[in-house]
């Protein structure tokens, strides 16, 4: 079984990190993410929830840049 290596950039921001993952599940419609055995999604199901994560991060420092910049 591998181990898991990742390491938050900012310390104590899994909670948070966590939580958006959760709440974008959700928008995909996949109800219940924190429980659900991630090993029977597809991964095309797995792969949308990481892929939308990314995308709103990059647009909230996108949007940190523009106010700083102003």
């Amino acid at each position: 079984m591998s181990k898991n290596t990742n390491k938050p950039a900012v310390q104590g921001a899994k909670y948070a990190l966590d939580q958006l993952k959760y709440e974008i599940a959700n928008e995909l419609g996949l109800a219940n993410y924190a429980q659900t055995d991630k090993g029977q999604l597809t991964s095309r199901q797995n792969g949308y929830v990481g892929g939308y994560m990314t995308r709103k991060l990059v647009q909230f420092a996108e949007e940190a840049m523009a106010k700083g910049q102003q």
